[in-house]
């Protein structure tokens, strides 16, 4: 349908290494390469960036490489911990740094499909931190996923090389990935139009 792949930025995971956010992002990360498209993915410690100050130009590399990777993706996939009911402070801050392209041809995520992934400990806890998201992408003028995916992690969902053995979680997480890279596909194709879109919402 296109000639070019369609490139994928997934981030997650939370300032802990192998947290079951980071396990969650690699495995829709994953089903979005079967999918056929090319990922980059940045997790855990690389998503550490210094509180965004809109007073100075200065980025560290690391939020020059996010900054980057997000203008060149058609789609993303982000999945948060939920701290206290929300999406972290380390991924929030992440977001933030897309004010770096307000003055771009494509500001911020818009007409961007983005894939929503919440992990925490409880039911109640994945539902709010998947609303802060999908409150974020549409302020951010991105288009969250239909589906979004929750993960409680008190169940076994990973096992200990990060596959996950929980198969209505493993459907989640592929679906997410699916639906973000079919509507990338369609975009990048011209099959889907911002009218056409608004039309429907």
């Amino acid at each position: 349908m296109t000639e070019s792949p369609i490139r994928v930025l997934c981030i997650g995971g939370s300032t802990r290494p192998n947290s079951s956010s980071e396990k969650a992002v690699r495995v829709s990360a994953a089903a979005a390469e079967a999918e056929g498209a090319v990922v980059d993915l940045i997790v855990s410690r690389d998503l550490m960036l210094p509180i965004y100050d809109t007073e100075t130009p200065d980025r560290t590399p690391e939020a020059q490489r996010f900054v980057a990777a997000a203008r060149a993706a058609d789609a993303l996939i982000i999945a948060s911990p939920g701290y206290h009911g929300t999406m972290s402070g380390m991924i929030k801050n992440v977001l933030d740094y897309l004010e770096d392209t307000n003055a771009d041809e494509r500001v911020y995520l818009d007409g961007v499909p983005v894939g929503c992934i919440a992990v925490s400990y409880g039911w109640q806890a994945t539902v709010s931190t998947l609303q802060s998201l999908r409150t974020t992408v549409h302020a951010l003028r991105g288009w969250p996923s239909p589906f979004g995916a929750t993960i409680n992690a008190t169940e076994k969902i990973f096992d200990g090389d990060g596959a996950c053995i929980d198969e209505r979680a493993k459907f989640g997480l592929e679906t997410v990935a699916k639906q973000v890279v079919e509507f990338a596909k369609l975009r990048k194709a011209g099959l889907v139009t911002d009218l056409a879109v608004a039309g429907t919402v």
